[in-house]
């Protein structure tokens, strides 16, 4: 493929991720392209096969089009593309805050049922067992925060939880992952419906830890966060997943800081306040439901 098969391209610049994303137009249609660099090849083609997979399961998304090479997709040389739908919409983070609370709850669970519904496909058959797995990941991220200069207050509270409740690892089942679940990467279509956007983080792993995303959720609109771990367990959300979370939240808010410093100021005090948030709602890591959750 050529990038001149395409009659304009327009940059997206919104997002984290480090592929080159344009909205496309061929044919009439638009789509979104994602270019990415060769040595990607390998990880950007189980992504594209990821998300077929999500798709056949029905979930509501950027569609898959086409993926393969691009022989002037990076920086005029081959490049790996991936060819999704366009989604005409709105991004949710935009407009469900502003929302009654009636209609933030009603997505909130709109989205656990559609991760529940992502999480039936299955992890690799060779995956790593998750408790060796996730403790490598803790130690990795505690030696992150203990060597970055800088530190939360009251900081040492999640490393005290992380390591006193490691044992919660044991024999969690493993299934595949967006990667990056939360009200950041959803769109409202303009009929209305919500749609999951940005696959690229895809991983494996308990399928529990892909609420750590949730402070995000929370921060904007607590009832949409509610709203989605109930959607996701039908209401009945059983004690050891707030356990789990409580550890998996304070394994991603340690990290968080020193992954904040390259980027400048703004971005370290976003994780600041996050992090002063996160001591809030579960009162300094002693109580185990976080305050944000307003039960259905």
């Amino acid at each position: 493929m050529l990038l001149s098969s395409f009659s304009s391209l327009t940059p997206v610049t919104k997002g984290w991720s480090s592929d080159k994303k344009y909205f496309a137009v061929r044919g009439g249609n638009e789509y979104l392209l994602r270019l990415s660099p060769m040595e990607q090849y390998d990880r950007k083609k189980q992504e594209f096969q990821y998300m077929q997979r999500a798709a056949r399961l029905g979930i509501p998304m950027a569609m898959p089009m086409g993926f393969g090479v691009c022989e002037d997709g990076w920086d005029g040389e081959k490049g790996v593309y991936s060819l999704q739908s366009r989604v005409n919409g709105a991004d949710a983070e935009d407009i469900i805050p502003g929302m009654s609370e009636e209609e933030q709850y009603r997505y909130g669970c709109e989205a656990g049922r559609i991760l529940k519904q992502l999480h039936n496909i299955p992890a690799p058959d060779d995956a790593e067992e998750w408790e060796t797995m996730f403790n490598r990941k803790i130690d990795r991220k505690i030696e992150m925060y203990t060597n970055c200069p800088l530190k939360y207050e009251n900081g040492e509270l999640f490393i005290k939880y992380a390591n006193e409740n490691r044992r919660l690892l044991k024999g969690r089942p493993q299934s595949m992952q967006h990667g990056d679940y939360h009200i950041g990467n959803m769109m409202i279509e303009d009929g209305g419906r919500l749609v999951i956007i940005d696959f690229n983080r895809f991983e494996w792993g308990d399928p529990w830890e892909e609420f750590n995303r949730i402070v995000w959720c929370a921060q904007s609109t607590p009832r949409f966060a509610s709203g989605m771990v109930d959607g996701y367990f039908d209401g009945d959300v059983p004690e050891e997943f707030w356990r789990l979370l409580a550890l998996y939240i304070s394994s991603n808010t340690l990290s968080s800081l020193p992954w904040a410093i390259p980027f400048g100021q703004g971005e370290i005090d976003t994780m600041i306040n996050q992090a002063n948030d996160v001591l809030s709602w579960y009162d300094g890591m002693t109580r185990i439901v976080p305050t944000w959750y307003q039960e259905r």
